[in-house]
């Protein structure tokens, strides 16, 4: 749904993004991470056809950014990072507006901008001024905008930035219930716990170059070099312990009181076989589950060679 091939941006002698590719599926939401100045903002704004390109190509639903603009319009909702809004105008108005402006015919309008306000749950300050409405109900104007001419494709950069915390929880579920309803959602940030739990592939950035993309759970088995398990023992602590000290895919162990944090390097058929050890040496284990690395740690790994 979403390609670039080889796409450059220079601005004098600084090269922002050098040579980056990707390649996003149908109904996926993809998320863009990297620190402020990475290059994910430049990229968004090729693709929503705002910037030329130094080098490279990009296609969105089969239309060329650089060669049919119009149609890639047509094909996206843009939410930039930073937006303006009309504070003059009421809510309606704002929506209707865009319609007008994306050429949506007279007759349709009316249930157009119904759906949207009640999709983003903007109906009951419809007829509200702009000016009059918080952070997170202009934040979610704005996503409303992006909707009316109904794309398939959403390109939403730092869509929770500046929110409270709730407002993040209600972006993000929001997020979902689109990517339901078919939409393929490119979201960045560089606040990475926004995306751990919405997004099913990610793409990290960082001094213009694309270190690494896919799904998540396919990135993260690619970093480990290990995994983290954790355990807590009901009874027979010590047993359990001497247990996993001889036990040859045991990298680290640490013990706090009942709970055990297990640094492990065998496959699932040698964690299973692990367990009933335990549970033959009468060990009671009341939990033992892998920890998922967090997608701080899956950056700060993958970036570990650009640090300077």
């Amino acid at each position: 749904m979403i390609e670039i091939k080889d796409f450059s941006k220079s601005y004098g002698d600084f090269l922002a993004v050098n040579h980056l590719n990707l390649h996003i599926q149908k109904g996926e939401i993809f998320g863009f991470i990297g620190p402020n100045g990475a290059g994910k903002s430049t990229t968004i704004r090729f693709l929503a056809t705002l910037l030329k390109a130094s080098q490279g190509e990009g296609f969105i639903g089969g239309f060329s950014v650089t060669k049919q603009p119009l149609e890639v319009r047509r094909t996206i909702g843009y939410m930039p990072d930073s937006f303006g809004v009309y504070e003059g105008m009421r809510v309606w108005e704002f929506l209707d507006f865009f319609s007008v402006a994306y050429q949506i015919s007279q007759t349709r309008r009316k249930q157009v901008l119904s759906d949207v306000l009640e999709l983003l749950d903007l109906t009951h300050k419809r007829d509200d001024y702009v000016s009059g409405l918080s952070r997170g109900m202009k934040q979610r104007l704005c996503l409303a905008k992006t909707l009316v001419h109904d794309p398939p494709v959403l390109i939403l950069d730092e869509p929770a930035s500046g929110l409270d915390p709730r407002a993040r929880l209600e972006i993000k579920a929001l997020l979902k219930e689109l990517q339901s309803m078919g939409k393929t959602i490119l979201i960045s940030s560089h606040i990475l716990s926004e995306l751990a739990d919405c997004c099913s592939s990610i793409g990290i950035i960082e001094r213009g170059q694309l270190l690494m993309a896919g799904p998540i759970q396919e990135i993260y088995d690619r970093i480990q070099d290990h995994r983290q398990i954790h355990m807590k023992i009901l009874e027979g602590m010590d047993r359990a312990i001497r247990l996993l000290q001889n036990h040859s895919n045991t990298l680290d162990i640490q013990p706090f009181e009942d709970r055990i944090l297990l640094r492990f390097s065998g496959s699932d058929d040698d964690l299973s076989a692990l367990l009933e050890s335990l549970l033959l040496e009468k060990v009671r284990v009341l939990e033992f589950s892998e920890k998922e690395p967090t997608l701080e740690e899956v950056f700060m790994q993958v970036t570990k060679g650009l640090v300077s």
